[in-house]
């Protein structure tokens, strides 16, 4: 309950801070007319009246305007002290919608109830007041009717409608502010239901993020082991395809251990880059990438040199597993097409293959982390959907994108645009 008053209280303020400012730029345009059209306008019924409420309503506003800034600027200010320049507004309101009623019904309000009828729609509607304040209010309402019939001359019967309207909208003041009221209380318990769950999710994130981390890098050490005795292995005999398979399996392994731990770092360090010539950074990629997998992938670039800002290892990571995608997922007899060029104020990195492409209901998902669009490749490689997603994020770190572009059974083409330098 206390930190629902704590939070409304300071709601009512930028209620009033938003409010006050809203009528001090009417009152004041209003001002600023009368004084171009001052000839016209002193000719309306009631101008005396209509210009001494202009000047209460300017003032009052830059008054509230002022308090309420200061208020907000300060944080110690007391609950009470914000609930008392909270119910002085109110009353402010009531009182200059009210006399602008007064003023265009010639004294007698029932005639004229529009102006008013605003006043209680927005003390009801933009105020979180409990229940003693509100009914004290709402009696206010019907006392100020009532006294306003003193002064002028008014039949019984009106006296007596004037009363029955003093009773109606007090007690819609009352409906409208308690409903108001409520509504306000249930979303302040919805949003602290959700800042909790908020909180719960992320414990239980970096959780699994601590669990991941601890896992993958103490399988480090033993597939480290299994990598230097397959290796070791080879060394003796080259054509032990068990020994090959195991090394090729260990290194399958510590490439989705290096996906995981880079997928659970929650936080992002400061990314350094260096300026690099493209061309000669993709041609020993791409040349290593040809003897390895003994495919045709053909590089086309500029003649001209590509200069930009890289993180050389960070981009090394994404060329690596684009290629290895477009391997993975294109027949052995097709080539993968790796083109460097400008494209605007971009750097332009094409890798395209023509493959089995991805299909369209997958497409939204490419770039999600563990994504469901994960698939095993055409010679049963296995994918744990986190390559293209951490690419991604390496890319926007360089303040660059990646787009995918792919169609079914055509292919797909992964382009990768980075600021120039």
């Amino acid at each position: 309950m206390e930190d629902f008053k704590d939070f409304y209280s300071t709601s009512n303020l930028k209620q009033i801070k938003i409010l006050s400012m809203i009528l001090l730029v009417i009152t004041a345009s209003s001002r600023i007319l009368t004084a171009i059209f001052y000839d016209e306008v002193v000719k309306i019924p009631s101008y005396t009246e209509h210009s001494i409420g202009n000047v209460i309503q300017l003032t009052g506003a830059v008054v509230f305007y002022t308090l309420s800034r200061i208020a907000l600027q300060n944080g110690n200010w007391s609950q009470q002290q914000k609930k008392t320049l909270t119910l002085a507004f109110i009353l402010f309101v009531l009182l200059i919608t009210f006399g602008v009623s007064y003023v265009i019904s010639m004294h007698n309000t029932k005639n004229t109830l529009l102006m008013f009828l605003i006043g209680i729609v927005t003390v009801s509607l933009f105020f979180a007041i409990e229940y003693r304040e509100i009914m004290a209010i709402s009696i206010f309402v019907v006392v100020l009717f009532i006294l306003s019939m003193v002064m002028p001359k008014i039949a019984f019967q009106e006296k007596i409608t004037n009363v029955i309207a003093a009773f109606i909208l007090g007690f819609i003041l009352l409906c409208f502010s308690r409903y108001g009221y409520y509504f306000k209380s249930q979303h302040f318990v919805r949003l602290k239901q959700l800042e909790e769950k908020n909180l719960e999710i992320e414990l239980l994130n970096n959780q699994k993020g601590e669990i991941l981390g601890f896992v993958a890098h103490d399988l480090r050490n033993p597939l480290n082991n299994i990598e230097a005795l397959s290796e070791l292995m080879l060394l003796q005999d080259e054509k032990n395809i068990e020994a090959k398979m195991i090394s090729n399996s260990a290194n399958q392994a510590k490439e989705i251990i290096n996906d995981l731990l880079e997928a659970v770092k929650s936080e992002q360090g400061f990314l350094e880059t260096k300026k690099q010539e493209l061309t000669s950074f993709l041609t020993p990629i791409i040349t290593r990438w040809k003897t390895n997998s003994k495919r045709e992938i053909l590089f086309t670039t500029k003649p001209e040199k590509i200069i930009t800002a890289i993180n050389a290892s960070k981009l090394e990571r994404v060329i690596d597993n684009l290629i290895s995608n477009a391997l993975k997922f294109s027949p052995t007899n097709k080539p993968i097409e790796i083109t460097l060029n400008l494209h605007h104020t971009n750097v332009c990195i094409v890798v395209k293959d023509n493959g089995i492409g991805i299909p369209e209901d997958l497409q939204k998902h490419i770039f999600k982390q563990f994504s469901k669009a994960g698939r095993k490749g055409l010679r049963g490689e296995k994918s744990v959907g986190l390559g293209l997603h951490i690419s991604k994020r390496i890319i926007e770190r360089h303040n660059g994108k990646l787009l995918m572009q792919s169609k079914e059974n055509e292919g797909t083409a992964f382009t990768i645009l980075l600021p120039t330098t």
